[in-house]
């Protein structure tokens, strides 16, 4: 039988002495105490040399810690964090680096254990569940923020010859545009830095339905996840993707963007700057001035509501439940698992995944609502789901 943890040093005690009443041969009374031989002379050993005292545990601490953080850098950790208290731990270790050249530099997660400790962190759990996160089928929104369908509008050059395509965001229900701008790039971090202008100002949604384009999907990461749309995830916005070659699964979105078409594009302004003042002023009149069949010919200014979800640029902390095993995924896309290295995705670096055991040496992977696929240990692979959640 196992030992209880509760009652570990009794039964250590009355194992020992039931050696030395010598009644039962030692290989034999060890089998009965659920233990193996190593352990039955180890605790002989601490009883003849200690006493009683020797059959409690001894502390795990390690003797020495060398990555532990000084007093005084723990002090200067903190007075920058109050300083700057909207920024994070990789921020303020930047910080730290410039301001202290000649002290020596501890690691991103000592700052992180340094902040959390002094209680300047704020933690933003999400209980993961398994029954959302991607819907397959289309939903007709009944509510503000129910739904937001994105997009980038194709682009046209204006007069001076610049390149001009819109990303555009807008409420699914209202048919209020909450972001018409022209980027300098399509990157991720250049998109990302927009939605959290419109997060900021207009609250999170519980959709986005997107196309399966960059940086909205990624087609080789599982479930077509990118870093924009994991992003999405963390802070608890469900994704609904249109079928592949089915941008009428977006109609009324696409609509919007024709026009766009056929009141700016055809008519390109002399350059970047005036181009997006004419589009501002379009979505000024689209939202407010307006009618819509769609929605009985009211105008969308006139029904949107921004959401009570607002958004919160800290950090995330994801949860799991408590029997899955919770690893990071690192830089390359890669966790570590029982000393064993499986490539996961890119798209999920820096996040925390769960693993749910499921059969022998094999665990379901999750991130947020979303199972992803299967890590087999034998054969040291990740197997992704390509369809459905």
């Amino acid at each position: 039988m196992p030992w209880k943890e509760t009652d570990v040093v009794n039964l250590r005690t009355e194992f020992i002495l039931r050696v030395f009443e010598d009644k039962l041969p030692f290989g034999e009374l060890c089998r009965e105490y659920g233990i193996s031989r190593k352990t039955g002379y180890k605790w002989k050993e601490r009883f003849l040399k200690q006493g009683i005292d020797g059959l409690a545990d001894r502390s795990r601490r390690p003797r020495a810690s060398p990555n532990q953080v000084d007093e005084e850098t723990v002090c200067r950790i903190v007075r920058l964090k109050m300083a700057h208290p909207s920024w994070g731990p990789r921020k303020i270790q930047h910080v730290f680096a410039r301001s202290y050249p000649n002290a020596e530099l501890p690691s991103e997660s000592s700052f992180k254990r340094v902040l959390d400790k002094a209680g300047l962190v704020k933690h933003r759990k999400r209980r993961c569940q398994q029954d959302s996160g991607r819907i397959e089928n289309r939903i007709e929104a009944e509510r503000s923020n129910q739904v937001w369908t994105v997009d980038f509008k194709g682009w046209w050059r204006t007069g001076d010859r610049q390149r001009f395509e819109p990303l555009t965001v807008r409420d699914a229900f209202s048919r209020y545009i909450l972001c018409a701008q022209a980027l300098v790039n399509c990157r991720t971090e250049t998109v990302r830095a927009e939605f959290e202008r419109v997060f900021t100002k207009h609250g999170l949604p519980e959709v986005i339905r997107s196309d399966n384009g960059s940086p909205f999907a990624a087609y080789q990461s599982p479930l077509g996840l990118s870093r924009l749309s994991a992003w999405w995830l963390a802070l608890g916005i469900d994704l609904d993707r249109i079928a592949p070659g089915r941008p009428d699964q977006n109609g009324s979105h696409e609509r919007m963007h024709r026009d766009i078409a056929l009141e700016l594009e055809a008519d390109s302004a002399d350059d970047f700057r005036i181009q997006q003042a004419e589009l501002d002023d379009w979505r000024e009149t689209y939202n407010h001035e307006r009618p819509h069949e769609a929605i009985g010919m009211r105008i969308p200014g006139d029904l949107y509501r921004d959401s009570d979800r607002r958004f919160d640029s800290g950090e995330i902390a994801l949860e799991y439940p408590l029997e899955y095993l919770r690893r990071r995924v690192g830089c390359k896309g890669v966790i570590r698992f029982q000393n064993i290295h499986v490539g996961v995705s890119e798209s999920l670096a820096g996040w925390d995944v769960g693993l749910q055991p499921s059969r022998r040496n094999r665990y379901d992977l999750w991130f947020c609502r979303l199972r992803l696929g299967e890590v087999d240990l034998e054969t040291r692979k990740f197997y992704a789901i390509t369809k459905g959640t």
